[in-house]
């Protein structure tokens, strides 16, 4: 990462002393876990004892077993005393997987990196009494940093009873997020019928390191053509083109060094005046740089015949961004207009023009930064909150018309990260923003930039019209 891309949490590094653990122990203040991100080498998504579970009739177990086959470092096992042990035990062995068979005692020590629930099967609300079944008798036995993930039946396309159950995952999955605590996590993927083989980009991301600022969300998966049995999950991007504004410092490069780090060669844009850390980025990465005001009238135009010059983007990532903060009384015109145009206009003008002339091709990919401003809105910021609200209207109102081109659109909506900008922020204000999400911290860039490179992934080409938050399930909005 940039130097400038990792800030220090002095609370958390104390917090996490011998001393410290001993003295906040003692008064009871939040002790912050050491997030587990992504290192480099890391040879297995997920490793540790992944305890597997499916309601009666779910269709997605396959899917599971299958990624996870792909983990070699996981140790499965499902729990014996369910109605779908017997089950899941027959589909791992004619798949080919030794999976344990677990028996949940108080007195057992085990301790599990992840637990993958499957409920596409449940079609009632007597039926929800499955996910009492399967974690009540485990979920204090989550090992630091573990996982939890749901997987569901996209409740807008069932009816009556199934709609209900299956709605009801979310407060489930959001409320179980507020109780695991020691950096673990918890995602609900909902995935259409006939969909599930597209379910292993989100198991890849959830259940792994990169997904360690990311709590209480909520994917869905459509049908795809995605092949996970020819894909290299390593060099995820190998031949991909991608295009990041905004690259020259903090998330934006972050992005950039991910995006890059998975194999795609990357064109990092920001304004002439950013040129000098423009093109620090572009060298350590091995990409080149656009110098360029994304609000100009030709912005879209020198763009596109970029594009047009290495044939095409397969990935455009907006995060270029600005705030200019005042309560809305004291709000001068200039300001609305510049975070506006900046933060959503500028973004449907360069992808009108990159798809109506060729700097965009099937399979490609749009995502965009919001915020949890644009969520759940934020003091003195009415013009940055609009702006950022509009981004995720943008990927709503798209993601059909661009599907039918094969292209995908998202967005990821970060809540407090560590960057410079929030660096500057009153220490009462800043101290407020890192503790007030289920995580007590902040993020950091990287955990944008993997969200990021997740949506990226042609992997995940059955993921389109996604918000997902990374703000470690933040307690207001989220």
């Amino acid at each position: 990462m940039t130097k400038d891309s990792i800030m220090s949490d002095t609370y958390q590094a104390i917090a996490n002393s011998p001393v410290g653990k001993a003295l906040f122990g003692a008064i009871n203040l939040p002790i912050p876990v050491i997030l587990e991100r992504w290192q480099p080498g890391q040879a297995s998504f997920v490793s540790g004892r992944v305890l597997v579970g499916a309601a009666t009739g779910s269709t997605g177990v396959d899917t599971i077993f299958n990624t996870l086959k792909g983990a070699p470092e996981a140790k499965l096992a499902v729990l014996a005393n369910t109605a779908s042990a017997t089950e899941l035990q027959k589909k791992a062995g004619k798949l080919g997987i030794d999976a344990d068979n677990y028996t949940a005692t108080r007195e057992d020590e085990t301790k599990f990196k992840a637990l993958v629930f499957d409920a596409t099967g449940i079609s009632n609300t007597e039926e929800l009494k499955a996910l009492w079944d399967f974690f009540h008798p485990v979920i204090k036995k989550l090992d630091k940093c573990a996982r939890v993930v749901v997987i569901g039946r996209t409740p807008e396309k069932q009816s009556g009873a199934t709609r209900v159950a299956q709605r009801a995952l979310e407060g489930f999955t959001r409320s179980v997020g507020k109780e695991i605590k020691k950096g673990a996590t918890v995602q609900l993927v909902y995935v259409d019928e006939g969909a599930e083989k597209q379910l292993a980009s989100p198991l890849h991301f959830f259940l792994s390191p990169k997904s360690a600022y990311v709590s209480a969300q909520i994917v869905r998966v459509t049908e795809a053509g995605f092949d996970a049995k020819k894909f290299d999950w390593n060099q995820p991007l190998a031949g991909k083109k991608a295009l990041v504004t905004g690259g020259s410092r903090g998330i934006g490069a972050a992005i950039a060094e991910v995006l890059a780090r998975d194999g795609a060669t990357v064109t990092v844009l920001d304004i002439p005046p950013m040129a000098d850390d423009l093109n620090k980025v572009a060298e350590q990465i091995g990409g080149d740089t656009l110098e360029l005001d994304i609000t100009a009238d030709d912005a879209p135009e020198k763009i596109t015949a970029k594009a047009k010059e290495i044939g095409g983007y397969d990935v455009v990532v907006h995060n270029a961004g600005v705030t200019r903060d005042k309560m809305l009384g004291n709000m001068p015109e200039k300001f609305w207009d510049m975070v506006l145009n900046i933060n959503i206009s500028s973004q449907l003008r360069i992808n009108e023009k990159l798809l109506a002339e060729g700097g965009m091709g099937e399979g490609g990919r749009i995502i965009s930064i919001s915020s949890i401003a644009g969520i759940a809105g934020n003091l003195g910021q009415t013009n940055y909150g609009c702006s950022k609200a509009a981004v995720i209207g943008m990927i709503d109102a798209f993601k059909d018309e661009y599907a039918e081109k094969g292209i995908t659109i998202n967005a990821v909506a970060p809540g407090f990260i560590e960057t410079q900008m929030t660096a500057a922020i009153p220490f009462t204000i800043r101290e407020a923003g890192r503790r007030m999400n289920a995580m007590n911290q902040g993020g950091q860039p990287v955990d944008v930039a993997e969200t990021i490179a997740f949506f990226a992934s042609p992997a995940s080409q059955g993921l389109t019209g996604n918000v997902v938050r990374v703000c470690g399930q933040m307690l207001l909005g989220a």
